[in-house]
């Protein structure tokens, strides 16, 4: 059953990036501890960067749809603003945690930082409606037109135009993706107006669990690397 507030589509589609990525991230983790044969190279081979590129998008396209959701149900900024604080707040303890893995490619702008000021811009730019759509377009196509070496220091590679992306193990920049959010909120609010059913429609129960998964996607995501990691050293350490 959903959850007041919650449409179980949006949930389960959430679900499914969630899946993904925790595979994605499962086979990342068994190449990092040597696990895999032959060796992978998840930063260069499209086989591994395709299928991030398609998650990261899955992710932020629900993000937009969900802030179509939220301001539809006239949600007010002192809720957006916990919300958003949970994301920041985690986009913290992300950086954190990738020093300690990672303390030559740690994350400073990795996804959820990303998130965080996307939601934002977003909320700000909702009442535009239609003109999100060719804003979007823009938005995904500017950094393959405009690259400036003053966007590659770690103080302004957040905006997206570099001409060389930085060492990190995830970078997800304002430009382009920007552009995926905003799609999904245009979208959202195009659904909500004219075909509401398809998000607000029954959800099979054989896929409530994704939808169950897509409801606690920021705990999901804050939890499943440590358990991962932990699971292959054990198994390691067994071995």
């Amino acid at each position: 059953m959903s959850a007041p507030g919650r449409f179980d589509r949006l949930d389960a589609l959430r679900g499914v990036a969630i899946v993904w990525m925790a595979l994605f991230h499962f086979g990342f983790d068994l190449n990092h501890f040597g696990l895999l044969d032959p060796p992978q190279n998840f930063h260069r081979d499209p086989l591994w960067t395709t299928q991030r590129t398609c998650i990261v998008s899955l992710f932020l396209f629900c993000a937009g749809l969900g802030q179509a959701v939220a301001l539809g149900s006239a949600q007010g900024w002192p809720r957006f603003w916990r919300r958003w604080a949970q994301v920041a707040g985690c986009a913290v303890l992300v950086s954190a945690g990738s020093a300690l893995m990672f303390p030559h490619s740690w994350i400073s702008f990795g996804v959820l930082h990303g998130v965080a000021v996307m939601l934002v811009i977003c909320r700000v730019t909702a009442p535009w409606g239609a003109w999100l759509w060719p804003l979007g377009a823009m938005a995904l196509a500017l950094p393959h037109l405009v690259q400036h070496p003053f966007f590659d220091t770690a103080a302004t590679n957040w905006v997206g135009l570099v001409t060389r992306k930085p060492i990190t193990e995830d970078y997800v920049p304002v430009l382009p993706w920007l552009g995926v959010m905003w799609w999904g909120l245009a979208g959202g609010q195009w659904l909500l107006a004219r075909r509401r059913a398809l998000l607000a429609g029954p959800l099979p129960a054989g896929l409530q669990p994704l939808a169950l998964l897509g409801r606690w996607s920021l705990s999901f995501y804050m939890l499943h690397q440590p358990v991962l990691i932990g699971l292959v050293m054990a198994w390691r350490a067994l071995g």
